[in-house]
């Protein structure tokens, strides 16, 4: 064990013993040291779902007794290379990264390593470093499985419907799910783009699922997918052609593609078309009630801050985390110990019972 995990195990220890001495009835409302410290790095405050994912954990940790520092690094990797710099130089014992470029990070981890800080990759996979310890993410191929799944289902390609009209889109090319949430949908739906029973007028159609990048969208930007889906309506959709479906790898993506599709004149009770999401996000629920948005696949991002949590935990006692995946996520340098939290489809008949009576929306957040 580490001298910080020793340090950080007789800390508990002796927490646990002035708890003990209270008398019945009193709480120790003391300041005292925190049982370990933790750096927390996320992406961006741009996205819904960084600001409940970051401000979740920390407060999650610090109810616990641990000290936590949390940074949001503008979608910029030199800044977060900068704030993992610092907090590695503040003496954290375990760094919490979602990375923004998984490729970049190698050096400041070796930086982590040597001053024996545990590293965990949260949500997104560092590559090419052996020094990550632990992975903690959702099954990030079954997302997009499940987004073509869908999509195969509502248009009955599987029983020979179509052609129809598709619009393919993929994440940031520096984001490594990005692929995994591509590579789901496309393993489902590129036989039918073969056979031809999806057709892709704008010729984004990548051959396979290695040229999935060809289509991404830098920074899962909503106004950069609007002006793509603009570009190609205007380029590709003339004479009164329609697009029947488009794949949106998320809900960031699709709030853009939506506000496309609105500017075009597509219309929810008229022509408009299957459109795929995920994370659960309140303006494309909204969407979903609206008839402007098909599905999103829900993460239930509070079970992701459970899993970290507990790797947090296991890490500062000297004990191996709970991980449930040693096969899939090879980042270069070694295949990472990971633990994947199953997703689901969430439609719109589904929005009360999953996501308001678990509380992850409120009923106000959408308009209900």
């Amino acid at each position: 064990m580490s001298m910080k995990k020793i340090i950080a195990v007789a800390a508990a220890t002796v927490m646990t013993i002035g708890l003990a001495a209270c008398s019945s009835g009193e709480s120790d409302t003391g300041g005292g040291d925190s049982l370990g410290s933790v750096g927390i790095s996320m992406p961006t405050r741009s996205l819904e779902r960084w600001i409940n994912d970051g401000e979740g954990l920390k407060a999650q940790l610090e109810d616990a007794g641990y000290s936590a520092d949390l940074q949001y690094a503008d979608d910029k990797a030199d800044t977060q290379i900068s704030q993992i710099q610092n907090q590695i130089a503040s003496g954290v014992d375990v760094l919490v990264i979602a990375a923004i470029d998984g490729e970049l990070l190698a050096p400041v981890l070796a930086d982590a390593k040597a001053q024996d800080i545990s590293v965990i990759a949260y949500d997104r996979l560092i590559n090419g470093t052996p020094d990550v310890d632990y992975y903690a993410t959702f099954d990030n191929y079954k997302v997009g499985q499940l987004q073509g799944e869908f999509i195969e289902t509502q248009l009955g390609l599987a029983d020979g419907a179509g052609p129809f009209n598709l619009e393919p889109f993929a994440g940031s090319p520096d984001d490594n799910n990005a692929k995994f949430f591509f590579s789901g949908a496309w393993d489902v739906l590129l036989p039918y783009v073969e056979n031809g029973q999806l057709v892709v007028p704008s010729g984004k159609s990548p051959a396979s699922n290695d040229d999935w990048a060809s289509i991404g969208i830098l920074g899962w930007k909503s106004d950069s997918a609007q002006s793509e889906l603009d570009n190609r309506i205007a380029s590709f959709y003339t004479g009164g052609d329609k697009i029947d479906v488009v794949l949106s790898p998320n809900d960031s993506l699709a709030q853009g593609i939506a506000a496309s599709l609105r500017s075009a004149g597509y219309t929810a009770d008229g022509d408009w078309p299957l459109l795929t999401g995920q994370d659960g996000d309140k303006a494309s629920v909204t969407n979903i009630l609206a008839g402007e948005q098909s599905m999103t696949v829900w993460k239930d991002t509070r079970e992701l801050g459970k899993v970290v949590f507990g790797f947090v935990e296991a890490i500062l006692n000297g004990e191996e985390p709970e991980i449930n995946d040693t096969e899939t996520y090879d980042n270069g340098e070694k295949v990472v110990p990971s633990f994947l939290i199953a997703p689901e489809v969430v439609v719109k008949d589904d929005v009360q019972s999953k996501l308001i009576d678990s509380g992850f929306l409120k009923a106000s957040d959408v308009g209900l």
